[in-house]
């Protein structure tokens, strides 16, 4: 017996998450982002996270190939357009978008919440999505209340 693929979405939409964006630059030295909720904590020693990417995203292969460093930036609140541009397939990601370089030199989302460098440690391919697992390297804490996703849209714990 399985659950099929709406009901499936509906049941985990029940889930709130935060949101982040992955980014990275690649070897020609152009940098890249996208929008994942599906992120969450690892280990503490040694310190790791992981994030799901869908295989049809448009970094995914870059992600698959990557061996330079990995940027997370947790958005606040105030960052859900933000979220919204880095989601959209057809955008220039980093056009107009505030932008700070962590010490690696990866692109960060300029005031989120918390950023983290990592370096992509491991790969594993689940069903349409591939699963990261990243070794974070360094971390920066920002100020606000965090951008949640919550049953198929964005929720504001401060009310």
């Amino acid at each position: 017996m399985s659950v099929d693929p709406d009901r499936f979405r509906s049941l985990l939409s029940r889930f709130a998450s935060g949101v982040t964006v992955l980014s990275l630059r690649d070897a020609a030295g152009r940098d890249h982002g996208m929008t994942v909720s599906a992120f969450c904590s690892v280990s503490l020693e040694p310190p790791l996270v992981l994030a799901c990417v869908d295989r049809a995203a448009s970094m995914h292969d870059l992600l698959l190939a990557s061996d330079g460093p990995l940027g997370v930036s947790i958005l606040s609140l105030a960052q859900e357009p933000l979220s919204r541009h880095f989601a959209d397939a057809d955008a220039e990601r980093w056009a107009g978008v505030p932008m700070v370089r962590g010490e690696s030199g990866v692109p960060l989302v300029a005031g989120a919440i918390a950023h983290l460098e990592c370096r992509i440690v491991d790969r594993h391919p689940a069903g349409d999505h591939t699963i990261l697992i990243a070794r974070v390297e360094r971390g920066e804490l920002g100020e606000g209340g965090p951008l949640v996703y919550f049953r198929g849209g964005y929720a504001d714990l401060q009310r």
